[in-house]
């Protein structure tokens, strides 16, 4: 008797072992194709001795936060809360399910007045929505982080927020431009597909704000060879002026030149696999999609390389110059 009952509880342990093989292995897979596997793009926030990691979906999503934050002028903790609330609900990835009718970033319904199903899994709307909600909570920047999120989400899991705000912090302090050249990506090889300069500016200009960005015709700065050539650098060449002046009533409140100049750059560098960007560089520095796992470096070629080029180092401060696939 108690040999049967030996060969069958060896028998069960074995089908445990094996069942904790399976769940082990269907987490791996789970992890690879969230990931992207070894090897894959990410990009990666560094800074005070610590670092976050995302894939590209999730860094397009978070800049695109940052950005219509910015567009309204609000202050950086403003966008940490954001972060931190789509953190939690969608892990910053724009999805088209949830708990009910709950969709995209925030995970806002539809049924609750947030607006359509379209609407809401558009990312620059639906953080639109976020921010309109959090500037009506009285003294929203001096409140817990998970009290400030609760109160515009209603979330039944209200302290869930608070694991993600030291991420969230983090990645904000790069987004907003607070802290220079600490946001990078690296990118998959090319697909042999050109960028498009127009298709850049077009989206910055949504999301940053039509002042923010130059009007349609101004591609390159003077000095550069112009828009004409076509599949020349200057083509495919957006200069994006960063104004010395503080920000006026209305204008995005971000701190100065050097803060702006920063977020407009990581910005481009978030979007780098999405809209094919070759070469990003402001302030003395360059990160370009070849070399994308170096990071930023010190830009010894000075603007795109071209004779003319306009980027010389009195003016590398004042623009951004975000160069699109050949």
């Amino acid at each position: 008797m108690s040999r049967i009952f030996v060969t069958r509880r060896g028998r069960l342990l074995r089908i445990v072992a094996a069942c904790a093989v399976l769940l082990a292995l269907i987490g791996y897979g789970i992890a690879q194709l969230v990931t992207g596997g070894p090897g894959a793009p990410r990009c990666t926030v560094a800074a005070d001795g610590a670092s976050y990691s995302l894939a590209p979906e999730q860094a397009v999503n978070a800049a695109t936060i940052s950005a219509v934050g910015s567009e309204r002028g609000l202050p950086e903790r403003a966008v940490t809360i954001a972060l931190a609330t789509a953190m939690q609900e969608s892990g910053l990835r724009n999805i088209h399910h949830g708990d009910r009718d709950s969709l995209g970033l925030f995970q806002q319904r539809p049924t609750q007045g947030w607006g359509s199903a379209q609407q809401i899994t558009d990312p620059v709307y639906a953080a639109g929505k976020f921010y309109d909600h959090l500037v009506e909570v009285p003294g929203y920047s001096r409140l817990p982080l998970t009290v400030a999120a609760q109160k515009v989400q209603r979330s039944g899991f209200p302290q869930a927020y608070a694991k993600h705000e030291p991420d969230a912090s983090l990645l904000s302090s790069a987004l907003t431009g607070r802290v220079e050249a600490a946001f990078s990506c690296t990118t998959s090889p090319s697909d042999g597909k050109k960028g498009d300069a127009a298709a850049v500016r077009a989206k910055l200009r949504r999301e940053f704000g039509a002042a923010a960005v130059p009007a349609p015709g101004t591609l390159a700065s003077p000095g550069s060879g112009g828009t004409g050539a076509a599949g020349g650098a200057a083509a495919r060449t957006l200069v994006v002026p960063v104004p010395e002046k503080a920000p006026g009533p209305g204008e995005p409140a971000v701190g100065g030149r050097e803060r702006r100049g920063w977020q407009l750059a990581s910005w481009a560098v978030a979007h780098a696999t999405e809209l094919r960007i070759e070469r990003v560089s402001f302030g003395g520095r360059v990160w370009t999609a070849a070399d994308s796992r170096d990071g930023w470096r010190k830009d010894g070629k000075g603007g795109e390389g071209a004779a003319g080029s306009g980027n010389s180092p009195e003016n590398a401060a004042a623009e951004v110059r975000i160069l699109t696939a050949q």
